[in-house]
């Protein structure tokens, strides 16, 4: 049976993703963005006043602020750099030269981060799993590139979109902040709860498309 990435990789060129694809990539980049800026910011220069919740995560990332900016600074490089993988084919040579390395980077010290998990083992068990599932969408791109064989897009934008998982985090514990004056759930309860919820949307929403649709296409 012919590999779904080889039915689809003919079509990667031929139709537009739909609207609510290139509504929801575009929002995933700009949460990804705003949240990585905040973060680092946060641990360049500490807010003197923030809710009670807020100012102990920034408090916990402070205390391992290395490893934090280690992690941070080449994910919102990666982030930045992705749009022109996805929608820019004739410049996308130059960004892949740029993107694997830093998904390498990202990757490894996603792995030293779950050490520090806010959320416990079930935040450390959803990092291992999506984090080893981008690195390994990365590297069979990137094989995939060294072949000049056009699977290499649908593995690039696996990996992408598991990222990107990490905006799609964000609304979810907002939800969590939001309700946590009836459900006394604190970070250290639901952050896990959220990376799993968070990045299985991405996931799940990616590849019910792909096989529904028969199709990849540019985001763009």
């Amino acid at each position: 049976m012919v590999p779904i990435q080889t039915r689809l990789a003919p079509a990667l060129k031929e139709r537009r993703s739909p609207l609510w694809a290139r509504i929801g990539f575009w929002a995933c980049t700009a949460i990804a963005v705003a949240v990585a800026v905040r973060r680092i910011l946060a641990l360049t220069f500490p807010p003197k006043s923030a809710p009670p919740q807020l100012a102990a995560l920034d408090t916990f990332f402070s205390s391992h602020a290395a490893l934090t900016l280690a992690h941070i600074i080449p994910a919102l490089a990666f982030v930045l750099v992705a749009p022109f993988v996805v929608i820019r084919p004739s410049t996308r040579a130059w960004a892949k030269e740029f993107i694997y390395p830093l998904g390498a980077v990202v990757g490894i010290t996603a792995y030293a981060m779950s050490v520090h998990a806010v959320g416990g083992w079930i935040e450390r068990s959803a990092v291992l799993f999506f984090n080893s599932l981008f690195l390994f969408s990365l590297i069979r791109a990137y094989r995939y590139g060294r072949q000049d064989d056009p699977r290499e897009r649908p593995w690039m934008l696996r990996a992408i979109v598991v990222l990107l998982g990490i905006a799609t985090t964000r609304p979810v514990m907002g939800v969590f902040f939001a309700t946590s004056r009836l459900t006394h759930l604190t970070p250290h309860q639901f952050f896990g709860i959220a990376f799993w919820i968070g990045f299985s949307i991405n996931v799940l929403v990616f590849e019910i498309w792909v096989r529904s649709q028969g199709r990849l296409s540019q985001p763009g």
